[in-house]
């Protein structure tokens, strides 16, 4: 988690990446145990857990954060700190249920870069079977003080 924590702002209960499986020059891998105490749980849906189509898009984008904060640490971009911060869901499709108990591996790609924005691809397997996959964009913004 420590590894985590020092690369992107998310903390829980906002946190759905907890593990960093790899991350290398156009992407990054992460995982994520799908716990059954996760309290959205409770009401999506009682007695038939689902998690949150909403909530698997932001593992894949926390996941791209993840990449891209090492990403900018090889690059000499400015002395400003900057946050990735979401712009653009494009071309989600859920192909399958993540339920509680379930481990997915979450990964994203960079396709290209355009200014300040970061187009990316994610993917996310549960038990080798893609449950979705999306493409999105991410954007540098200057953190306030």
């Amino acid at each position: 988690m420590e590894e985590i924590h020092r690369r992107i702002p998310h903390r829980p209960p906002f946190l759905f990446i907890d593990n960093i499986l790899e991350i290398s020059d156009n992407g990054a891998r992460a995982s994520l145990a799908v716990r059954k105490d996760f309290a959205f749980f409770e009401g999506h849906y009682p007695g038939n857990p689902i998690m949150p189509g909403v909530l698997l898009c932001e593992s894949v984008f926390q996941t791209g954060a993840v990449f891209l904060a090492d990403h900018l640490k090889e690059q000499t971009l400015t002395e400003d700190n900057v946050t990735p911060v979401l712009s653009r869901i494009r071309d989600a499709r859920f192909k399958r249920m993540v339920l509680p108990g379930d481990h997915i591996e979450i990964s994203v790609s960079l396709k290209d870069k355009m200014g300040q924005f970061y187009n990316l691809t994610g993917e996310i397997k549960n038990k080798d079977k893609t449950a979705l996959t999306i493409s999105f964009a991410l954007a540098l913004v200057k953190d306030s003080e």
